[in-house]
């Protein structure tokens, strides 16, 4: 079980680390006052979350009596960007059944906890919207739509206002194109703060995208 265990502390650290998630307090959750098993099973199951800690390294407090009814636990919790703590993954030895764990589904609530809503370029479902100021320029639009990155296209409304409308919904990047950005194949990127960043040629602003989301950097 020892070894089980160890694997699944490995894939909640890098799962941490890769949405950036460096801080977290480990504790270990022991035995409650009311219990099913044997004292035992219990003692054997505590050890082999104890052990697996020792051989990762990790510094953990106890939790006395903080264990689930059917068996001890490892709880993590993460430290936001305001300091707060929030419970996040769990590793449990079930004394009857073997090692459980909740990773995924408790990192996804805690990021948006995290952020806000307001996601990085590399996490966000939509990277870029991109601004055609006539029907004109829809056609190279749909050029970055089908690039791979997560754009999508809104027009019909007059430029500052799809511009407002972006930065509210915390659209990471703008992408206008204008009659000057079509002749030249390029596009005037904005970012969600309100600055405008550069004017750079459509291929070159995909491949920063593209760059800036497989490293978790800023374009």
């Amino acid at each position: 079980m020892i070894n089980e265990i160890r694997g699944v502390l490995d894939l909640t650290e890098e799962i941490l680390l890769r949405f950036g998630f460096s801080k977290y307090e480990v504790n270990l959750s022991t035995r409650p006052e009311k219990a099913v098993g044997g004292d035992d099973i219990w003692e054997k199951a505590t050890s082999a979350l104890k052990d697996a800690l020792d051989d990762k390294g990790w510094s953990y407090q106890i939790d006395e009596d903080g264990g689930a009814f059917y068996g001890p636990k490892i709880d993590l919790k993460i430290e936001d960007a305001l300091g707060r703590k929030w419970q996040c993954s769990t590793i449990q030895a079930c004394p009857e059944f073997g090692s459980c764990s909740w990773i995924l589904g408790a990192v996804l609530w805690c990021l948006i906890k995290h952020y806000a809503g307001d996601f990085p370029l590399w996490l966000s479902l939509g990277q870029a919207r991109v601004l055609p100021v006539t029907d004109t320029q829809l056609e190279v639009a749909r050029m970055l739509k089908v690039s791979g990155i997560r754009a999508e296209v809104c027009s019909g409304k007059r430029l500052p206002k799809l511009i407002r409308n972006a930065e509210k919904q915390k659209i990471p990047l703008m992408a206008v194109l204008g009659l000057k950005e079509v002749e030249t194949q390029t596009v005037t990127v904005r970012s969600r703060f309100g600055a405008e960043m550069d004017t750079m040629t459509i291929d070159d602003f995909i491949s920063r995208t593209r760059h800036a989301t497989e490293n978790r950097t800023f374009i």
